[in-house]
């Protein structure tokens, strides 16, 4: 051949040992996440390696929140994608140090480190902040259902597991005579020598399943009976303050007047504290995921995760933690009518912040009603807020939430692919909405400062 070719030999051994961060572009999104780790203080997630000295080493802490922020800002939230990752992709293997850290690894250092996600959360936040790109003049609140990892086909009703539990109990019965009479028709064939322990298959799936609906009946039962209390207390004090900024409302079990379950009150057997809502025209098992975004980028300033599908409860514990965040409330705030309450608005308007929240859904192609003139004096929250809304001003300040807030979902769901949570139970869950609210701020400040 006449032609030359550059020289290709994957044998090739180097001469010298390259630096690996020759792979990536300057400005690569993994070089920024490294230089981001250096800046955040990981301590709490050092301190408990300090007391076990003793074992084979463990894999850098560093390098591993960089392979989760960075797995995460890329929409790869397997731990076994993200190991094949650090073979395969040369951004993962890079962050990994050309070291590929098992699956089972990644994934145990994402459920023992969990609690410390809503603090690099925060602290990505400030990096934010002190990078100019949140101003609180104005922010929007929205909620978006993520599934679960569960299937809404494992759900039973507490009416179903009633009849299921008397069903099972009666086959457990007629399993059992059917077992005594085998076993004794062989021992008067065989003798006595058989231990006559083993449980027939049927026998051991059936009592299985007995005790899976009997635990989650009863579980059903107790919160049913907290909830109907708590309903009480709330009932002889309407005017109590909101839920503090760490601890929103969980899952209300629908409930009778005596505290028991309705027929239609439903557990999942995979995810029990996951509930069926509704997401777009269908119903799945999910969370409701809260976000608070600030105008001037899209960052989020507050962030929750409940299994409670109304929205208006979230408000003042959203607000709460944005001024627990950054030292202070925003200007204006926005919401859809799914957040609104005489009792948000009154209390919006008590620590400063200017209330745009609507009243109710307007129907397509209806004009808003025109208004002149000051407001009649005797109007109600709901109508002196549906009059705001209707104002020139208030117009042009809600337009602008669905470009604020719903864009931040888009993003999430979209552009990242996240649509569902893979860790279970409501606590876990909500540190994994707290670690992918961190790595939107993160992708933020990227496209701001090196993009």
């Amino acid at each position: 051949m006449s032609k030359k070719f550059r020289p290709w030999n994957v044998q090739q051994d180097f001469l010298l040992p390259p630096s690996l961060l020759d792979w990536l572009p300057e400005h690569h999104l993994a070089r920024f996440v490294l230089e981001v780790v250096e800046e955040l203080d990981l301590a709490p997630i050092y301190e408990p390696y300090e007391k076990q000295l003793r074992g084979y080493p463990p894999y850098e802490p560093k390098m591993m929140v960089a392979l989760l922020l960075y797995a995460y800002c890329t929409g790869v939230t397997s731990s076994r994608k993200i190991e094949r990752k650090t073979r395969e992709d040369v951004a993962f293997r890079v962050l990994a140090a050309n070291q590929s850290p098992d699956h089972s690894r990644i994934s145990e250092f994402r459920r023992r480190h969990g609690a410390h996600f809503e603090n690099l959360f925060v602290q990505m936040l400030k990096l934010c902040a002190r990078a100019g790109l949140v101003k609180l003049g104005h922010v929007a609140l929205d909620g978006t259902k993520l599934k679960a990892n569960a299937s809404k086909h494992k759900a039973m009703s507490y009416e179903r597991m009633q009849r299921e539990e008397e069903k099972l109990r009666g086959q457990v019965k007629e399993l059992l005579a059917q077992a005594e009479a085998v076993d004794a028709e062989e021992d008067a064939r065989h003798g006595t020598g058989k231990r006559g322990d083993e449980l027939p298959e049927e026998l051991r799936r059936a009592q299985s399943r007995l005790q899976r609906i009997r635990e989650a009946r009863q579980a059903l039962e107790a919160e049913a009976k907290a909830a109907a209390e708590a309903g009480k207390r709330k009932d002889d004090d309407d005017d109590e303050p909101p839920p503090p900024a760490q601890d929103l409302p969980g899952h209300t079990v629908p409930h009778t007047a005596e505290g028991k379950p309705t027929p239609k009150a439903q557990r999942n057997f995979t995810d029990a504290d996951s509930r069926i809502m509704k997401r777009g025209t269908s119903f799945e098992q999910a969370y409701n995921a809260q976000a608070a975004v600030d105008s001037a980028h899209q960052v989020i300033v507050a962030q929750a995760l409940t299994n409670q599908p109304p929205d208006a409860e979230h408000l003042p514990a959203l607000v709460d933690r944005v001024a627990e965040h950054l030292d202070e409330v925003p200007r204006k705030l926005s919401a859809d009518a799914g957040y609104f309450s005489a009792k948000n608005v009154r209390w919006l308007e008590s620590v400063g912040v200017e209330p745009y929240i609507a009243t109710g859904r307007q129907k397509h192609g209806e004009a808003p009603p025109k208004v002149r003139g000051r407001p009649p004096a005797g109007l109600t929250p709901k109508a002196r807020m549906a009059r705001k809304l209707a104002t020139q001003r208030g117009k042009e300040v809600y337009r602008m939430r669905k470009a604020i807030a719903e864009p931040v979902f888009g993003q999430i769901k979209e552009a990242r692919g996240i649509r569902t949570l893979l860790r279970r139970g409501l606590k876990a869950a909500r540190e994994e909405w707290a670690l992918i609210c961190a790595t939107h701020n993160l992708l933020k400040l990227f496209h701001a400062v090196v993009a």
